[in-house]
C-alpha cells in the first residue's frame, strides 16, 4: 500500500515523506527511518506534516500500542490522519481496530478512515508460492469476498489525504462483486494458464502449517479468524466507496488478474 500511494502522491507533485523500519528509497520521496515501538520518534517524523497516511505493519498485532501514540502525537501537531483500518470493526467496539478510530474519531483532528476488504493482491503476495505450486489452502469454506484491487485503496487514500471532500467520513472499500475462493482461483487459472486448485481446510489445519512455515501461533491465528468471517460471508458486501472517493469504479478481480499477475 505504502509503495503504492507514494508514487500516485508523487506524480501528483507532493512533497512525501515515506516512513518505513529501513527507510525504504521510493523515487521522488524523502524516505525516513521510523519504528512504530519507538514512538519517541514521532515528534520529529510529525514535523512540519500536513496529513499523514496510517497503517498497521502486517506482521503485527499489537495495533492499539502501536496506532494511539501516533494518533496524539498527530493531535498534538494538528496533522490531518487518513487510518486505513479493516473492513467490519465498527460492528464490534472490542475490536482493535475500532478503538483506534474510536480515538481519532474523538482526537478533534480531520480523519478518513478506510475499511478496505481483503486485497486481490494477496494472490501475488502472500500466497505467491501457493498459486505456483497451484494449491491455495485457507479456511474459508465456501464463503465469498470482494475482493479489492490495492491500487484503488490506494487512489482512494491519496484523494482522502490531498482533499477536505470527505473529512470526518469512514469508507468501507471493496471490489465490485463477491467470488468464493474457488470462483477467484478459476479466475487466476485462466489468466495464468496455470492450473490453481483452491482447498479448503480447517482451521487447526491452517494453523498448524503457518506455524510450521515459521509464523507465531497468535498472527496464524488471527489469519484464521479473518477466514471465519469470510465462511460466516461477512465479507460478500460490495460497496460504492472506491466510486465515490475516485471517481471511477472499482477494478474487478478479473481486471487485477489480467493486470497484476506475474508468476
Amino acid at each position: 500500500m505504502g509503495s503504492l500511494l507514494v508514487e500516485i502522491l508523487v506524480k501528483q507533485g507532493h512533497q512525501v515523506r515515506a516512513l518505513s523500519r529501513g527507510a525504504t528509497p521510493l523515487p521522488g520521496a524523502e524516505a525516513v527511518r521510523f519504528d512504530f515501538a519507538q514512538p519517541d520518534q514521532l515528534g520529529a517524523v510529525l514535523e512540519g506534516v500536513d496529513a499523514a497516511y496510517v497503517l498497521m505493519p502486517a506482521d503485527n498485532l499489537s495495533v492499539t500500542e502501536y496506532l494511539t501514540p501516533v494518533i496524539r502525537a498527530a493531535a498534538v501537531r494538528r496533522v490531518k490522519v487518513v487510518l486505513q483500518s479493516v473492513m467490519g470493526v465498527e460492528a464490534n467496539e472490542e475490536d482493535p481496530y475500532r478503538q483506534v478510530e474510536l480515538q481519532l474519531e474523538r482526537s478533534g483532528l480531520p480523519y478518513v478512515i478506510l475499511r478496505p476488504n481483503w486485497f486481490s493482491d494477496n494472490f501475488h503476495l502472500m500466497w505467491s508460492h501457493d498459486v505456483r505450486v497451484g494449491r491455495l489452502m485457507l479456511p474459508a469454506g465456501a464463503g465469498e469476498t470482494s475482493f479489492i484491487d490495492a491500487r484503488d485503496i490506494a487512489e482512494a487514500a491519496a484523494v482522502a489525504l490531498t482533499s477536505h471532500r470527505f473529512d470526518r467520513q469512514a469508507f468501507t472499500l471493496t471490489g465490485p462483486r463477491a467470488l468464493s475462493f474457488s470462483e477467484a482461483a478459476a479466475v487466476v487459472s485462466r489468466v495464468t494458464g496455470q492450473p490453481l486448485e483452491y482447498v479448503a481446510i480447517s482451521e487447526g489445519a491452517f494453523i498448524q502449517r503457518m506455524c510450521d512455515a515459521g509464523f507465531d501461533a497468535p498472527y496464524a491465528e488471527m489469519l484464521a479468524a479473518l477466514c471465519a468471517a469470510v465462511r460466516e460471508q461477512w465479507t460478500a458486501a460490495t460497496t460504492d466507496g472506491v466510486q465515490v472517493l475516485t471517481g471511477h469504479a472499482a477494478r474487478s478481480f478479473e481486471q487485477y488478474a489480467q493486470e497484476r499477475l506475474k508468476l
